[in-house]
């Protein structure tokens, strides 16, 4: 009995260890939770103030643009997944790229070729494990991105949506999936096409602005050269949004993960500690029962010495 109870001891030892390290895991992620969620709030009223300015610029010319323009055959999409670059996150990562894959498997459907650009450590391992190919990828900066690393992973997908698709191998549209943060318990992977960018995304933005009155605008010295100078900001601003947004949702899920992992540690420790408890109280009995047994064999050997 004696060594079953060293065994449950080294246990405790070992699960208190690990709830030490998750209990500190789950409070830097609430920390960090915080200053993303500061982050995703500052960043939307530009964005939306470019949709909207761009919705404006679209549907007050004629001029035609990767920005506002429909393919007629469209047969190339870009699919921008973002994940993270580490786990403990629950079911962060497999959601996002599960949402990815069934945005694939439409845009197959309707006869187009994906092309794959993917963000975070956790989704290039899932494409590249499968054999799939990815046009470009991006790690490291997962957990705190910046404006910059918004216009590392926009560069490459705006030269791809204003290149011809036959002859430059272009793209004719665009979508992100990401995680979008709804509150501390909720974060939903959403996918969404950023270009062809529709008149009801602007007119969507407009009404969030100054209610539904899209402003006119001059256009010098044309509309497609204000277009050329909107589209790269648009894209590096809806990346950045996508970008906090996912970083706030993979702080969020560790944050419950790494709660749900320490509250399971405690429980564990509790029925340890009744199986050591209940060991040690065999011990004492074996013990008693020995002294005891001893004391009477002892006794009768004395009885049998006196006849």
């Amino acid at each position: 009995m004696g060594a079953q109870l060293r065994v449950y001891k080294r246990r405790i030892k070992s699960v208190s260890a690990t709830k030490k390290i998750t209990r500190a895991m789950e409070m830097i992620a609430a920390s960090r939770i915080i200053k993303a969620q500061r982050k995703v709030a500052a960043s939307e009223p530009y964005a939306k103030e470019l949709t909207r300015a761009v919705g404006a610029v679209a549907q007050g010319s004629d001029a035609r643009h990767p920005l506002t323009t429909e393919a007629e055959r469209p047969t190339r999409a870009a699919v921008l997944l973002i994940t993270s670059d580490r786990g403990l996150a629950g079911g962060y990562n497999s959601n996002a790229i599960k949402a990815a894959e069934q945005l694939n498997n439409r845009l197959a459907a309707e006869g187009k070729e994906v092309v794959s650009f993917i963000v975070g450590s956790k989704g290039v391992s899932y494409y590249g494990f499968r054999g799939r190919p990815v046009e470009k990828s991006w790690t490291g900066f997962t957990d705190s991105p910046t404006y910059a690393d918004a216009k590392a992973v926009a560069a490459p997908l705006i030269e791809a949506i204003t290149a011809d698709t036959e002859s430059e191998g272009g793209v004719d549209e665009l979508h992100i999936v990401y995680t979008e943060f709804v509150s501390m318990m909720t974060q939903t992977p959403v996918e969404n096409r950023m270009l062809p960018l529709t008149f009801e995304e602007g007119q969507a933005a407009a009404e969030a602005g100054a209610k539904g009155v899209l402003p006119l605008y001059d256009f010098e010295p044309s509309a497609e050269d204000v277009l050329d100078a909107l589209l790269p900001r648009y894209v590096e601003s809806r990346i950045y949004n996508a970008l906090l947004q996912a970083a706030a949702s993979k702080h969020a899920a560790t944050r419950r993960a790494m709660k749900s992992a320490t509250d399971n540690a405690e429980e564990l420790i509790k029925s340890l500690t009744r199986l050591a408890n209940a060991a040690r109280q065999a011990d004492i009995t074996q013990e008693i029962s020995e002294i005891v047994g001893g004391a009477s064999a002892l006794a009768d050997a004395n009885a049998g010495s006196d006849r």
